[in-house]
């Protein structure tokens, strides 16, 4: 069972896509800001599979800070981005996507499942995709 790791400060958006991910056989860890996301990484033994983020948290580093940071210390761990503002985000890390607020229900599992799927095809390859 994948462990997906959610940032989202709004309590109620955290704990429906938590529903949403547990509903579909993920097991989820929960943090309201960036800087408690990283914490948790910081303290798992690698077994985080995927980061699901907003961009605009509370504190010091927002969503697109902490994907950065994730990338270069877990490039094992998908990444998926997630706005209700429309904006130039750059560059996604790796193989991160980008998914707009409000997303349909199943989209987070679905990007999430395939994100996985590509980066441990990398792994067994040696490479990590690019995009």
């Amino acid at each position: 069972m994948p462990l997906v790791l959610i940032a989202e400060d709004e309590p109620i958006i955290r704990m429906l896509a938590a529903d949403i991910l547990e509903d579909d056989g993920f097991e989820v860890l929960e943090a309201a800001t960036a800087r408690a996301a990283l914490a948790i990484l910081e303290k798992r033994n690698g077994d985080v599979a995927a980061l699901f983020t907003d961009v605009d948290m509370p504190g010091d580093m927002n969503g697109l800070e902490l994907a950065g940071i994730v990338y270069s210390r877990w490039p094992h761990i998908a990444i998926l981005v997630t706005s209700g503002v429309v904006r130039s985000l750059g560059v996604l890390p790796g193989s991160g996507v980008f998914l707009g607020k409000p997303y349909a229900s199943t989209a987070p599992v679905r990007i999430i499942r395939e994100l996985i799927q590509r980066i441990e095809a990398g792994e067994r390859s040696g490479k990590l995709p690019s995009s």
